[in-house]
C-alpha cells in the first residue's frame, strides 16, 4: 500500500496544526505503579506459569506473583486494579499483517462476504461500488476491497464490463479477499495503461477476453500492482483517518505490537512519524519489501536507524514468492483439486523465479538482514527452503529465524527441514474457519486440505511458529488466530485435520512469546516478567479454562507501556 507523500503528511500535520496537535496527540505519562491483583495471570514465560497478580513500574512490569506479595509493594499513590477473577495476559503481539489496511474501511466499500461481512451476491458487491462512487470526487478511484468469488451466488468475479456499469467516470477497482488479484474496469485499466498490447509481467497474469487479447480486467499478482499503488495513493486526511481507524480496532482487540508487513521506504517513514505524534498507540514492527526498498537494501544506503523509534522496529526484508492458494496463484507441486478454466494440470505459479529467488535470499542473508518470505503453496515452500539452504551454506549464520510467512500448504518433509534450517512459520492458522470448506472442496481436496497450517507437525519437530490473522485478509481477532489451531472448525462446522490440533497454551504462545521472538523481540515484551514492557491485556475470563469459548471471551482492558489504551465500556 501507497500513500500521497507520507512525509509531506506528516508536514502537514505538524505545520497545519502546530504545538495543539502535538499537545493532545502526545504519548500519555503511565501511572508510577499499578498493581493488578485477584486474577489469572498468564505470565508464558519459559514455565507458562499462572500466577494471582502483577505490578508495574511506569512503563515496565515490576513484578508477579501472589495477591499478597504484590499488595506488599503498594504505595501511597499506588494505582490498584482488582481483577476479579479475570484474566490478565502479555498484550498480542500481530505476528503478520499489513497495518494500517484494515483502515481501508473508512475510505472503501466492503465487498466481504460471511462470515466477515454481508455481501451474498454480484447485485451486492456492485450495489457498494456504485454507492462508494458517489462518495468521491470526480475522475477519483472507486476502491472496493474484500470482494470473494467463491462465496458469492455467482461463484465468479465481477466483470471489467460490470465496473463500467458503475462508472466510466472513475476508474473502478474490486480488490479480492486474498489481497492477490484485482478487477478493474476500462478507465482504471487504461489509468494503468494495460491493453491488448501489454504482455503478462512476470510473476503475474492479465486475464483476457475469450478469443482475444483484450483484457478482461482481472489482474493477478505483479500485474496487479501499476493499479494497486494508484488506487490506494490516498491524501492527507484519509491517510490519517485509516491510521486512526486500524488503531482504534487494534488496541480493541488487545494488539499491543502490529506489524506492517511488506512496506514501502514512505510507508515506513510516515508510520514512524505517526507513531511518534501518539496516532498510533501500538508498538510497530516493519518488515521492509524487498522489491520496493531494492538496491538500497544491498549498497549501503538504507539504514533501520534512519527508521527506528522508540515504538517502531524495522525487522526481517520481505520477499513475496508465490500467491493465495484461494486465488489460485499460489505455487503448488500437484494440480489443484477443482481445475482453474477447466486446465486439469495447472499448479499456479511462483511470482519470483526461482533463479531470482536464490539470488535475493542469498545477497539479504549475506548483508546480514533476517528474511520473511511469503510462501503458501508446497512447490514455493521448496524452493525458498532450498534458496534459504544454499544461503545458509554459503553463509553460515547460528540463528536465522528466517521467517515463512503463512507455510499453508508445508509438507511434513518440508517441516523437517525447517527444523534444520533454523526457518520458523508463521501460520495463517485461521484459513481453517474462513476457507476450510472450500480448501477442502474446491482448491486441495480433503487429503491436502487437512494438513493446512500443520502447526502439530512443527511442534513434533521442534519448530517455533507463530500465528496471524493476514489482516485486512481478515479482520485483527488474535483469539480467533489461537482457536483456529485449538480447534480447526470450519465456517460450515467440520473439524478439518484434527491431528493438527494443538493445545490452548500453544497457541497462546504463537500469539504472545513465540511471536516476539520469531522478530527478536522477546527480551522486552510476549511474556509477563520483570523488565518487559507493560503490555497487558484482561479478558472477561480464561481461555485455558475454556479452550472452546475462547474466541468469545472479550477483551477488558488493553494497556501499552502502561498506559491503558482501550477499556471497554
Amino acid at each position: 500500500m501507497t500513500w500521497k507523500t507520507w512525509l509531506a503528511v506528516g508536514g502537514a500535520l505538524l505545520t497545519g496544526l502546530g504545538v495543539a496537535l502535538l499537545l493532545a496527540l502526545r504519548t500519555p505519562t503511565p501511572p508510577a505503579q499499578q498493581l493488578f491483583i485477584n486474577g489469572r495471570v498468564l505470565t508464558m514465560d519459559a514455565d507458562n506459569r499462572v500466577v494471582e497478580a502483577l505490578a508495574t513500574r511506569g512503563a515496565l512490569i515490576d513484578a508477579v506473583g501472589s495477591t499478597r506479595d504484590i499488595m506488599a509493594l503498594a504505595e501511597d499513590d499506588s494505582v490498584v486494579v482488582d481483577l476479579q477473577g479475570r484474566t490478565l495476559m502479555p498484550g498480542f503481539i500481530d505476528a503478520h499483517g499489513h497495518f494500517p489496511g484494515s483502515g481501508l474501511a473508512v475510505v472503501a466499500a466492503d465487498l466481504n462476504s460471511p462470515p466477515i461481512g454481508d455481501k451474498q451476491t454480484m447485485a451486492d458487491v456492485l450495489g457498494a461500488l456504485r454507492e462508494q462512487a458517489g462518495r468521491v470526487a470526480a475522475g477519483e478511484w472507486v476502491v472496493g476491497f474484500g470482494y470473494d468469488d467463491t462465496l458469492l451466488s455467482e461463484g465468479r468475479h465481477p466483470t471489467r464490463a460490470e465496473l463500467d456499469a458503475v462508472s466510466t467516470d472513475h476508474p473502478v477497482v474490486a480488490m479480492h479477499i486474498s489481497g492477490h488479484m484485482v478487477v478493474v474496469n476500462s478507465a482504471g485499466l487504461a489509468r494503468a495503461g494495460i491493453d491488448a498490447a501489454t504482455p503478462d509481467p512476470e510473476g503475474g497474469s492479465i486475464g483476457r477476453q475469450p478469443g482475444s487479447r483484450e483484457p478482461d480486467g482481472l489482474l493477478a499478482e505483479t500485474a496487479r500492482l501499476a493499479v494497486m499503488g494508484e488506487a490506494l495513493d490516498v491524501g492527507v486526511v484519509d491517510a490519517y483517518r485509516m491510521i486512526e481507524a486500524a488503531a482504534r480496532e487494534y488496541a480493541a482487540a488487545g494488539v499491543t505490537t502490529a506489524q506492517s508487513g511488506g512496506a514501502a521506504s514512505q510507508m515506513a517513514r510516515g508510520l514512524a512519524l505517526f507513531s511518534k505524534l501518539g496516532v498510533i498507540p501500538q508498538r510497530l514492527v516493519v518488515f521492509p519489501a524487498q522489491q520496493e526498498f531494492g538496491a538500497a537494501l544491498l549498497d549501503g544506503s538504507y539504514d533501520p536507524r534512519d527508521y527506528n523509534t522508540e515504538r517502531l522496529q524495522m525487522g526481517a526484508v520481505k520477499i513475496v514468492a508465490d500467491g493465495s492458494i484461494q486465488g489460485y496463484t499460489g505455487y503448488l507441486s500437484q494440480p489443484y483439486h477443482t481445475p482453474y478454466r477447466g486446465e486439469a494440470s495447472y499448479r499456479g505459479y511462483p511470482s519470483v523465479t526461482r533463479q531470482a529467488l536464490f539470488e535475493q535470499i542469498g545477497a539479504l542473508h549475506r548483508a546480514g538482514y533476517q528474511i520473511a518470505v511469503h510462501g503458501n503453496g508446497d512447490a514455493s515452500i521448496e524452493d525458498i527452503l532450498d534458496a534459504f539452504e544454499a544461503a545458509q551454506r554459503s553463509h553460515p549464520v547460528a540463528d536465522p529465524r528466517m521467517i515463512l510467512i503463512h507455510a499453508q500448504m508445508a509438507r511434513e518433509d518440508q517441516v523437517a527441514r525447517m527444523a534444520e534450517l533454523g526457518v520458523t512459520p508463521s501460520f495463517f492458522a485461521a484459513h481453517t474457519w474462513y476457507w476450510g470448506d472450500r480448501h477442502r472442496d474446491i482448491f486441495m481436496g480433503p487429503q491436502r486440505a487437512a494438513v493446512m497450517s500443520p502447526a502439530k507437525w512443527a511442534l513434533q519437530r521442534g519448530v517455533r511458529f507463530s500465528s496471524h490473522m493476514d489482516t485486512p485478509v481478515t479482520p485483527m481477532l488474535p483469539l480467533q488466530a489461537a482457536w483456529s489451531m485449538v480447534h480447526r472448525r470450519t465456517a460450515g462446522g467440520d473439524v478439518l485435520g484434527p491431528q493438527q490440533r494443538i493445545s490452548a497454551m500453544q497457541a497462546l504462545r504463537a500469539v504472545t512469546i513465540d511471536a516476539a521472538w520469531q522478530v527478536f523481540q522477546d527480551d522486552n515484551r510476549g511474556s509477563l516478567e520483570p523488565g518487559k514492557f507493560a503490555d497487558l491485556v484482561v479478558l472477561s475470563g480464561d481461555p485455558l479454562r475454556d479452550p472452546e469459548g475462547m474466541r468469545e471471551l472479550q477483551v477488558e482492558r488493553t494497556v501499552i507501556g502502561g498506559v491503558t489504551v482501550y477499556r471497554r465500556q
